[in-house]
């Protein structure tokens, strides 16, 4: 992963680069300075570029990229600041100091590296699944150990999730096994578990079965949301975007990371997005509209992927619905055009090119920044093992039907390591995403380590209710007021309220650019 520039003194020429995924951010800004001279300003992190500005100003497409499109604008080169633009991952480009001053004000990107073109299978003649199954474990385990080569103290972010799990499960496996890579830590033992005690998002029961079946010691860590409020300004500062969950969970956790002297981690990010997080599944029904048996396994996965009862009469309907639509060929083009037109786009099934929309051009990209920003506000690097090219390049070149099977998501990871993992979680069908308990905070007084008088305060405040970033403030008041009197309990109400107050926290924390 990188983002970085090299400057020939000689020809003034200025190379710009950034990673094939994402992993690392780079911004960059023209600007005319206080002599009207001209120049071009580059970074890691917007606020560096704030004192260049004129002025630090929400963008002309705040309101479109917050309210419309909060998963993707990470995938576009605007940002929430005017002025300054994202350079995209996979790219490279070459800009001449002298032209800057000739007037030049764009880049020209130029892409060198494709998924679609390092492809080892074509997905519609794969290999038997068993050989398949022998390949990725091979491929990740030397992913995982590829990872481990450090000279610093290696932890995990555990949530008890297969993704997650895997990733410490194998560097166990490594440890004990691996002899080919040199430098690799023997000190990778420490494992941090975020914990909601009392709340529906607490997942430590898992985490708990995987510590013990590795035989290490976790540190759970109870988020206490009080503890860290007073911050929450400063925190949108650091954070720089915005999100539907609070940061304040993941920033913790990687903060009591790096209190154990921790640098380095190894965690899971990037199977859902290669292999089908359960939210996705239904995208497959599509492939199996001819195959009987294999909607029913669709259709089970997502009766099954949640804790709570969903009668299956319902997700027949809700499946044959799905797929009445997708006969419609104008929406069925609409869903499936790509951002790019690659000849082998269109030899993945329908399930895999929505899968690659969602990695290339949609929620992995910001969940990247996202991890990027938790880690490095405490000074972590996050390596990924599910994110080497090798791994990525591997698994979109296999049909759906090796990633969704006998009823389970995540097929490939599971047939792989099912040796080295625990039963309840290798199996484990329920699954949620690592997100903050609003609601739970929400209805919560500070005793209770809740933030029920914080969020009341914010919502008959002058500045909130005038604030021209909020949408209908008055209607947001009434909201958060009804949650906070338990009025209202749904987690996606909670989310939405926060997704709503954002551009009020994030526009205060401008203050601390300005000073």
């Amino acid at each position: 992963m990188w983002a970085f520039a090299i400057f020939n003194h000689e020809t003034k020429d200025l190379f710009l680069s950034r990673d094939r995924f994402g992993k690392k951010p780079l911004f960059y800004a023209f600007i005319t300075d206080e002599n009207n001279k001209k120049k071009f300003v580059f970074a890691s992190e917007m606020k560096a570029i704030y004192p260049f500005l004129k002025d630090v100003e929400p963008s002309s497409h705040f309101n479109d990229m917050i309210y419309n499109k909060i998963y993707s604008y990470e995938c576009t080169e605007h940002t929430l600041i005017d002025g300054i633009k994202r350079f995209p991952h996979a790219h490279f480009t070459i800009i001449n100091t002298d032209s800057i001053q000739n007037g030049v004000d764009s880049l020209k990107p130029q892409r060198y590296y494709h998924i679609l073109d390092n492809m080892p299978y074509n997905p519609q003649t794969p290999k038997p699944y068993e050989d398949i199954v022998a390949e990725f474990r091979h491929l990740f385990f030397d992913s995982v150990a590829l990872r481990m080569r450090s000279d610093v103290s290696l932890g995990t972010a555990l949530s008890g999730g297969v993704d997650s799990s895997a990733t410490i499960c194998a560097m166990s496996h490594v440890s004990k096994n691996s002899t080919q890579h040199l430098r690799q830590s023997n000190d990778w033992q420490y494992v941090c578990i975020a914990c909601f005690k009392d709340t529906p998002f607490d997942e430590s029961k898992y985490a708990k079965a995987v510590c013990d079946h590795i035989h290490i010691q976790g540190e759970f860590l109870e988020i206490n949301p009080v503890a860290h409020w007073d911050k929450i300004e400063h925190y949108f500062y650091l954070f720089e975007d915005l999100y539907t969950t609070s940061p304040v969970p993941m920033i913790a956790t990687y903060q009591a990371i790096k209190q154990k002297g921790v640098t380095v981690t190894l965690d899971g990010h990037g199977a859902d997005e290669l292999f089908s997080g359960y939210g996705h599944v239904l995208q497959a029904l599509w492939d199996a509209r001819f195959n009987i048996k294999q909607i029913k396994n669709i259709l089970h996965i997502l009766n099954d992927s949640s804790e709570a009862p969903k009668p299956t009469l319902k997700l027949y309907k809700d499946g044959a619905k799905f797929l009445l639509s997708r006969f419609n060929k104008n929406i069925r083009n609409k869903l499936y055009t790509p951002h790019d037109s690659h000849p082998n786009f269109n030899k993945l099934d329908y399930f895999s090119k929505w899968l690659y929309e969602l990695f290339t051009q949609d929620v992995l990209q910001t969940l990247l920044r996202n991890y990027d920003r938790y880690s490095m506000i405490n000074g972590i690097e996050v390596r990924m093992p599910f994110l080497d090219h090798r791994l990525v390049e591997f698994v979109f070149s296999l049909p759906y039907t090796y990633k969704i099977r006998n009823g389970y998501t995540k097929a490939l990871i599971r047939d792989a390591l099912h040796d080295i993992m625990p039963e309840s979680v290798i199996w484990r069908k329920s699954k949620m995403g690592f997100v903050s308990p609003i609601v739970q905070w929400m209805q919560r007084d500070r005793k209770e380590n809740g933030l029920k008088e914080w969020f009341l305060d914010i919502a008959h405040s002058k500045d909130f209710l005038e604030c021209n970033l909020v949408r209908n403030p008055k209607d947001l008041q009434t909201l958060i007021i009804k949650i906070c009197n338990k009025e209202e309990n749904n987690y996606r109400v909670g989310e939405q309220v926060w997704c709503e107050l954002n551009p009020y926290l994030w526009q205060k924390s401008l203050i601390f650019a300005k000073i």
